[in-house]
């Protein structure tokens, strides 16, 4: 029956123009819901071994957590650890503390080492002390190892799990070996030569080996040009060298070049993930944090959001004190106040474009702190366009509605132009100081992302005003 409905679902797939993965995956996990329902857990089982993993985890994610750990008891060895990695923290929690040593110690056999580093920095102290303590004595030596390395670094991330070749050996032997032990590594696809020492010598590929006579050497056939990252470099370094490179993994080298492990593609698109989201956090001035939305307590969002709003309030008591010094000014040309929210807007917005901008090519690698006078200049020239073209918008603005339609008698060709000509400068200072500030920080070892819109908001403010009313004094004699 549950066939014949994946079937017409296909069918109907086909009618529109093309399958809907969508829709099909929610199908399977309300399958998978109806037959724990009605108890046909011979059937719920085959299925969770045909499924893919991450909707296997994502089934088991949506389950009170004593019907949780009852099905993952359900899966073999080997799908268990699949589906067990793909698990976040706290599920992953929850069935460590639901199943036997013997079944966790089945768990950790099977898992690649980088996803048991992961849990291991995710769980509490007491969980890891109970996985430290049934890993064998080599896994143990090598997650303390991983460990050490510093946060956010290559060596967090690396894996162990890699094919090694020796430049000696020819390329049947190598097949040989990639047979015998490529089961349990990461990947097969590109295997690593190495000395006697563990020195990274070259890299060769299946297809190299494929298309090589049997009989050729490893030496003769391997690239000695190695793309390599150190366990010290940052994380987000080594995923612009996937970018850069178009790579599928990465070999990962000590302080004396020998080979520790390596990077692939798939932990370098959670490493994107996570700083693509961190830098959008950070960015709308919002602490950072590794749980999921949804499964974020109150408290802890509140505790992640209240510091910034309190930071920014308080330096917005400079934008009051502006105003409070020109408070005499405003009570001579009180039409002058109108306009005060137009100007702070649009120069936080311009600011707020550069900071974006520049922000998101540091983090490409296409600009750095020695092209700040280049980056500078193109702003400026960019920012005399687009305050020239608001400043004439705004006199038409002014003379338009607030002149003649709203009939505004304070409104003059001398208010106009004040406020014109503050735009013009409001907007060349709002762009310099967007693009500046980013790359101070990151010269000063900062993440850009903290002079993110907030902070160029409050200081393009303030700088508006003083502007502001500069222009106002002069021109307007108050």
């Amino acid at each position: 029956m549950a066939d014949m409905e994946e079937l017409d679902a296909l069918e109907a797939a086909e009618d529109s123009g093309g399958p809907d993965f969508e829709s099909l995956h929610e199908q399977r996990i309300e399958e998978m819901s109806s037959l724990l329902e009605a108890r046909r857990m011979k059937q719920l089982q085959e299925m969770l071994e045909e499924v893919d993993e991450f909707e296997a985890a994502e089934f088991l994610t949506e389950l009170p957590p004593h019907q949780m750990a009852m099905v993952f008891r359900m899966l073999s060895k080997e799908r268990g650890a699949e589906v067990f990695a793909e698990l976040d923290a706290p599920e992953q929690e929850y069935i460590i503390n639901s199943i036997t040593d013997s079944e966790l110690g089945n768990i950790l056999d099977e898992l690649y080492l980088d996803d048991t580093v992961d849990m291991m920095e995710e769980l509490p102290a007491n969980v890891v002390k109970r996985v430290m303590r049934i890993a064998t004595p080599d896994t143990r030596v090598l997650i303390n190892q991983y460990l050490k390395y510093p946060e956010n670094s290559a060596g967090s991330i690396m894996t162990a799990e890699y094919i090694d070749l020796k430049k000696y050996m020819s390329v049947k032997e190598s097949f040989a070996r990639i047979r015998r032990i490529g089961a349990d590594r990461e990947t097969i696809y590109t295997c690593f030569v190495t000395s006697k020492d563990r020195k990274l010598e070259g890299i060769v590929t299946v297809k190299d080996l494929i298309l090589a006579d049997e009989d050729a050497v490893i030496e003769d056939i391997m690239d000695d040009n190695v793309i390599f990252c150190t366990t010290t470099d940052d994380q987000e370094d080594v995923s612009g060298m996937f970018s850069d490179y178009d790579l599928l993994a990465i070999p990962v080298v000590d302080r004396e070049s020998r080979l520790v492990g390596i990077v692939t593609v798939d932990d370098v698109m959670d490493v994107m993930e996570q700083e693509a989201t961190e830098d959008m956090e950070i960015m709308a001035a919002i602490t950072p944090s590794d749980r999921p939305y949804i499964k974020t307590g109150v408290l802890e969002i509140w505790k992640n959001r209240i510091p910034w709003l309190l930071l920014l309030m308080v330096s917005a008591t400079f934008t009051g004190m502006i105003l409070a010094s020109f408070e005499d000014a405003l009570a001579v040309q009180a039409v002058l106040t109108i306009f005060i929210p137009m100007l702070m807007d649009t120069g936080g917005n311009s600011g707020s474009q550069a900071s974006v901008t520049v922000i998101r090519s540091l983090s490409l690698g296409d600009v750095e702190f020695g092209d700040i006078a280049q980056v500078v200049w193109k702003e400026i020239r960019v920012a005399v366009l687009c305050g020239g073209t608001l400043a004439a918008a705004t006199f038409c603005k002014i003379m338009l509605v607030d002149r003649l339609l709203m009939g505004n008698p304070g409104v003059t060709l001398l208010v106009a132009a004040v406020v014109c000509l503050t735009m013009l400068l409001t907007v060349i200072c709002a762009k310099i100081v967007g693009c500046i500030l980013p790359m101070l920080a990151d010269r000063l070892k900062l993440d850009p992302a903290v002079m993110a819109s907030p902070f160029i908001t409050t200081i393009v403010d303030a700088i508006s005003l003083l502007i502001y009313f500069t222009i106002a004094k002069a021109l307007l004699h108050i």
